[in-house]
């Protein structure tokens, strides 16, 4: 009876499922600090352009008026929770009890704990709180850093407590230096005593042991070692002037740089209400400022993941802001895998340690819709662009480099998508002047084919792109698994003749093309003897 052979082709190569490439973040800003009232760098860089103090108070504080201060001194808060602490002078100095007990003591340094025995001419004296320390033609110190004015050792709730007894203008002595550098223009050093003049005077506790903290809560206050000739000489020019507005001293805040524009009070502070002198002025000359502009920052997925925490519902996917009238960020919303949720712009500038809420959120996120593609054949791209500024397409063949392959014209809400049609394993990004994206990677598999079968000894057929000498395995399946049952060599051609024993079953030819090609397969042959 005579033979023939039946070869039935059935297409079974399926491709992965889509890989989504996780997002990556750029976040960029202008400015350092709340961005309300007079930004030091801009206030030098009006100085530098010829304006005069009272100009320069006038443009960050609309609306206020100089006025003269009455108020001779403050108390400033140098320690507290203190179980003992070490003070004195390096000339005789005087040390006086609540009881009223005085005695002067020689240079040097004394320790006072809590149970306030001090020893004086070898004597054990108990004193009384509070104890003061009052310079003779000295100054006072307090480990190690002296003061002018007087200290004030308070013994409460069984720790110490120190108070800085000062006269305002010798108080700002210690103030200006360390909040702007001395070797600024004398107007700048001029709008600085005046600012921080009237911020002590507005900050002023009402009640209390003391007045003013000597650090960021109120301002950093050095005392005598951070003393400037030239800060002092502004200190002097503007000797007890202070703002005002309606008669009342008024909140100078300040901070190290505005980004190009102040801000209003009610578009940083959460529930604080609009104010006639802070409010948003533009400021031309703050571009001498290192922290103009700054970023960008690249964060992946997981690094704002880990930042953010329980602010982000499931896994982070988006971020958008929402922008208020100053420029600068109200909320931050997150868009996660299992729902989104709204983070204030100050709750996230501290979790990424920004410099101010002037900032933007760039996202780039690249996915694909096959991981593997048969030679020849397209696959599309799509993905997300945003705040990123132009941004392109990047591949890199294996075994290649990067190079630009197209510009990309994201739509209004900065989604694109785009073809690619691969000729060997291939990575793709998307790339800006911002920096790039996560990669996603693109196989390219193989094209083979059976001939038609004529001989049931031998299998022949030809793999695409040809490779000369390229491995070809003939595997025959058997239950779940497929079993090889022959192996042979492509010619210069791409073609190929093995020579198998063929029986009735179903058979698939499996090509080796080395990585930039992945594993080719024909499709499956199903033969029949009859």
């Amino acid at each position: 009876m005579q033979r023939t052979f039946i070869a039935v082709v059935l297409v079974v190569l399926g491709f992965a499922p889509s890989a989504l490439a996780t997002p990556v973040f750029f976040v960029t800003g202008h400015g350092w600090g709340h961005g309300i009232g007079m930004p030091q760098y801009g206030a030098y860089g009006f100085a530098q352009h010829g304006w005069t103090y009272t100009q320069i108070l006038d443009h960050y504080y609309p609306g206020t008026q100089a006025a003269q201060t009455p108020i001779s001194g403050v108390r400033v808060l140098l320690d507290s929770g203190r179980f003992s602490v070490g003070f004195g002078s390096t000339a005789p100095f005087t040390v006086e009890d609540g009881a009223g007990k005085s005695w002067t003591l020689p240079a040097g340094t004394r320790t006072l704990g809590t149970g306030l025995k001090l020893t004086i001419n070898g004597n054990v004296q108990t004193l009384t709180s509070p104890v003061r320390v009052i310079p003779g033609s000295g100054f006072v110190a307090l480990g190690g850093r002296e003061y002018r004015g007087s200290l004030t050792i308070l013994l409460a709730g069984g720790t110490l407590s120190v108070v800085n007894n000062v006269g305002l203008e010798s108080y700002l002595s210690g103030v200006v230096p360390w909040e702007m550098p001395a070797r600024w223009s004398p107007e700048a050093l001029k709008v600085q005593a005046v600012a921080a003049r009237s911020y002590a005077l507005a900050s002023k506790k009402p009640t209390g042991s003391y007045d003013l903290f000597d650090d960021t809560r109120s301002q950093v206050y050095g005392g005598v070692v951070a003393e400037d000739p030239r800060t002092n000489v502004a200190i002097s020019d503007t000797a007890a002037e202070i703002r005002t507005y309606d008669g009342v001293v008024a909140w100078t805040f300040f901070h190290s740089t505005s980004g190009g524009r102040t801000a209003a009070v009610q578009d940083v502070w959460a529930g604080a209400a609009p104010n006639p002198y802070l409010v948003s002025v533009p400021d031309p000359y703050d571009s001498i400022s290192p922290y103009h502009n700054w970023g960008p920052f690249r964060y992946s997925r997981a690094a704002l993941d880990a930042e953010l925490g329980s602010s982000v519902a499931g896994r982070l996917l988006d971020l958008k802001t929402t922008v208020n009238a100053s420029r600068r960020v109200d909320e931050v919303l997150a868009k996660g895998s299992t729902g989104p949720t709204s983070i204030s712009a100050s709750t996230f500038k501290v979790a990424l340690g920004l410099r101010s809420t002037w900032f933007r959120i760039g996202v780039m996120d690249l996915k694909t819709a096959q991981r593997q593609v048969s030679l020849g054949s397209r696959t599309k791209l799509t993905g997300l662009v945003r705040q990123v500024g132009k941004a392109w397409l990047e591949r890199k063949p294996e075994g290649g480099s990067w190079a630009r392959l197209r510009d990309l014209t994201p739509a209004a809400d900065g989604t694109f998508a785009t073809n690619v049609r691969p000729r060997v394993a291939t990575v793709y990004r998307i790339a800006s002047k911002r920096g790039v994206g996560r990669p996603v990677r693109v196989l390219v598999i193989a094209k083979v084919n059976f001939y038609e079968v004529t001989d049931s000894s031998r299998l022949a057929g030809i793999v695409r792109p040809s490779r000369p000498r390229a491995t070809v395995v003939i595997q025959r399946r058997s239950g779940t698994r497929w079993l090889s049952v022959a192996k042979g060599r492509t010619r210069a051609s791409g073609e190929f003749s093995i020579r198998v024993a063929l029986r009735p079953g179903v058979y698939r030819g499996v090509a080796t093309l080395g990585s930039r090609l992945t594993l080719g397969r024909t499709p499956l042959l199903h033969f029949v003897s009859e």
